[in-house]
């Protein structure tokens, strides 16, 4: 693992930054957690790309923590606070693992989200499972509930992250510790 700079630092703390401002600009607010932002996840995405996996993973987690502790909050249940924060939004980095090439960050793009999905439908059959219809099971309940927004938002991201990759080129992050 390549120590860490303070350039990655300075880029997480702007990474974060960003994504936190973007997640505040959202097009459609679920009445129990999560919303169709304006791109949040991007600069979650990039930061893995440029940087790898494993720093991916510990940015994004960071950022569920930051979401948890600055959002609104809507379960204090202990799975809901380890799988709708820093577990889900850790997946978020996983991104990184699939390469700096388009199809990578393609593929990345798309199963960081799916990874985060699954966290947010586990935890909804968990602790929300009691807001689900007469008659319908908690699982579909979350399913369906949770992919209501992060489809939207995978989408977004797609995106966005197709057009950075069209229309802007990534830097190499730089590598001089200090």
């Amino acid at each position: 693992m390549k120590k860490i700079n303070t350039w990655m630092l300075a880029e997480a703390g702007i990474t974060l930054a960003m994504a936190w401002v973007l997640s505040q600009i959202k097009l459609f607010p679920m009445p129990m957690g999560g919303s169709v932002t304006a791109g949040s996840m991007v600069p979650l995405l990039v930061f893995a790309f440029r940087w790898g996996g494993k720093k991916g993973i510990m940015v994004c987690a960071l950022y569920g923590v930051l979401d948890f502790v600055l959002g609104a909050k809507y379960s204090f249940h202990p799975i809901s606070l380890i799988f709708d924060y820093p577990v889900a939004f850790g997946f978020m980095g996983v991104a990184g693992f699939f390469g700096k090439k388009t199809i990578g960050m393609v593929i990345g793009t798309v199963v960081a989200m799916l990874g985060r999905f699954a966290c947010h439908v586990l935890s909804g059959v968990v602790v929300f499972s009691s807001y689900a219809p007469a008659g319908q099971s908690p699982l579909l309940y979350s399913v369906l509930y949770n992919g209501s927004y992060l489809l939207p938002e995978l989408v977004i991201s797609f995106v966005l992250v197709f057009l950075l990759l069209k229309y802007a080129k990534l830097p190499e992050p730089r590598l001089n510790p200090v």
